[in-house]
């Protein structure tokens, strides 16, 4: 039983007998500011005294009444306070069995079954081929990939994958601009990328460019043998790789890809087969009338037949419902795709009505940088490798500073430090908010960072191998610090930001047990003190808390820093 179950628990019983029913849905259970108020509240009496026509006041201290005559296990007292929230106090025991509960659970500690017997299906990077690799996927990987490990550690199976657009009119750009220039015999990511941004440069200004590009284009979805397809299933499987390399990197895992070209044969097919029931032919084209639903109107296929980015998403939803029967289909975009996927989850909705109740479309906020421009070798974008060599560069002259200045930092702990800064920056935000990134204040150890999570878990893990005794439960202060208290929310937290597919909140909790941890350090002596193996223990259940907590958002945690 958590902190909140007990509580909730009185409260409805106590409002059955006060002859008010159903109303569990309605009993909000918050963690006070300031811990005078208690260990927990609730709003409850707000509420209840609506329906009995009398005072918040009064209405909690009637509940209050009612729940003192009943059994109470973990809490020691409920208090009323102005003007009506009613507060529970939790006895030392409480704390104390949460504490060896932390110990026993080792690395499952947190895990709830909440989402059990769940199928999901995370769509967590939608790279392009022929492309370069920009920041913006590093975000997509990083939020999919906590979302994916925090539906998991809850109990749902999840099935994470890639959705690669391997055949567009940008493949088209890159692979003339490499029969153009002559260089398709020498092939490598970063030649594609030039290939990419000059192919496209030329689209936009030379009619004869555009002409021969449109050509490519139907050579590559109608699978014409030839030099532009040579150079076309080179590219693919070199792109692939880099793209499995980077992925690697950021400790995230595919378990499938499914590929464009594949979608659109299946989405063309749905789109031909809904005419006109769904979508309707205007001139050469065919439309789906988004403005009779208060949408924007877009095609769906070309003059010439072609599935565009919309055809192949209604195709990508057929393959996943055929394919996996997902409860939730789970896809992270950019907030300004917000009216680009209303329009398709609309259309769905009218071709399968499943497809849409079980899908839903993340969005994130925009991401701009702060304190320093991150050059970029294509396009106004960087690449996500230059931004992580950038953030690993900074991180360097930090580690150095912190450690013997004549001792380099290790790579691999440096790169775990940097992947720690940049993905503390991007999920410590809320859905659909814009993402600010800051280099300096990323790499902070001040506070409000990952490196800050992680250099208190190193922190708890040098303490507890330089005293080199094991925790122990026989002499426990008679007071529950602050910090103590903050141990066993995180079931709640990890139950909380997977239910409302929101990483933040493990986040902020993170960094508000790190800078509880770190004050509560600074003002006790642990070793050789009077209470040495409880406070030990209190370590340790932080160091697990801590590191499972990193685990969920995919950042890495160094033993030592």
């Amino acid at each position: 039983m958590n902190s909140h179950d007990e509580a909730k628990s009185l409260l409805i019983q106590a409002t059955g007998k006060l002859g008010v029913m159903n109303i569990d849905v309605s009993i909000s259970l918050e963690y006070p500011t300031n811990s005078e108020f208690g260990d927990i509240a609730s709003n409850l009496a707000f509420i209840l005294a609506k329906k009995m026509r009398v005072s918040p006041i009064e209405a909690a201290d009637l509940l209050i009444k009612e729940m003192k005559s009943m059994p109470q296990k973990d809490i020691e007292n409920i208090s009323i306070a102005d003007p009506g929230f009613i507060n529970f106090h939790f006895k030392r025991d409480f704390f104390t069995t949460s504490i060896k509960n932390i110990l026993a659970a080792g690395t499952e500690w947190g895990r709830s079954r909440n989402l059990l017997g769940s199928r999901y299906v995370v769509e967590k990077s939608a790279p392009n081929l022929f492309k370069p690799f920009h920041v913006g996927h590093l975000l997509n990987i990083s939020i999919g990939e906590s979302l994916s490990r925090l539906f998991t550690f809850c109990g749902a199976k999840v099935l994470a994958i890639a959705y690669p657009s391997d055949i567009s009119l940008g493949v088209a750009k890159a692979i003339w601009a490499l029969l153009h220039s002559n260089k398709n015999t020498e092939l490598s990511v970063s030649v594609l990328g030039e290939a990419y941004v000059f192919g496209t440069k030329m689209y936009d200004s030379d009619p004869e460019a555009k002409k021969a590009i449109d050509v490519i284009v139907k050579k590559l979805y109608e699978h014409d043998p030839g030099d532009e397809w040579e150079i076309y299933i080179k590219g693919r499987e070199i792109n692939l790789e880099y793209f499995k390399e980077i992925t690697h990197r950021l400790d995230s895992v595919f378990d499938e890809y499914i590929f464009e070209s594949d979608a659109g044969i299946v989405g063309r097919d749905i789109v031909l087969a809904n005419v006109p029931n769904v979508f309707e032919r205007s001139k050469d084209t065919i439309i789906f009338n988004g403005t009779n639903y208060g949408l924007h109107t877009r095609v769906f296929l070309t003059g010439r037949g072609l599935p565009v980015y919309e055809t192949k998403d209604i195709g990508l939803l057929k393959i996943k419902f055929d394919r996996y029967k997902p409860d939730l289909s789970l896809v992270i975009t950019d907030i300004e795709q917000k009216q680009y996927f209303e329009v398709i989850k609309k259309a769905a909705s009218l071709i399968n009505p499943l497809w849409a109740q079980h899908s839903i479309y993340w969005q994130h906020g925009r991401l701009r940088f702060e304190g320093g421009k991150i050059s970029s070798r294509y396009g106004n974008v960087p690449l996500a490798e230059d931004v992580l060599d950038e953030v690993k560069k900074h991180i360097q002259e930090k580690i150095i500073n912190l450690r013997d200045k004549n001792h380099q930092a290790g790579d691999s702990l440096v790169e775990s430090v940097a992947l720690g800064a940049l993905k503390y920056s991007f999920l410590r935000v809320k859905s659909g908010k814009n993402i600010i990134f800051d280099l300096e204040k990323s790499i902070s150890l001040d506070g409000d960072s990952g490196p800050y999570l992680q250099y208190a878990y190193a922190r708890a893990n040098s303490l507890l191998e330089r005293s080199g005794k094991e925790p122990e439960f026989e002499n426990i202060p008679s007071v529950v610090s602050e910090f103590e208290k903050l141990l066993p929310r995180f079931v709640e937290v990890v139950e909380k930001s997977s239910t409302e597919f929101e990483p933040h909140h493990l986040v902020l909790y993170l960094t508000d047990l790190a800078s509880a941890f770190n004050t509560w350090y600074s003002s006790v002596k642990v070793i050789d003190s009077e209470y040495e193996g409880y406070y030990l223990s209190l370590v340790k259940a932080f160091a697990i808390t801590m590191k499972n907590g990193l685990a969920l958002l995919g950042i890495p945690s160094p033993e030592k820093m």
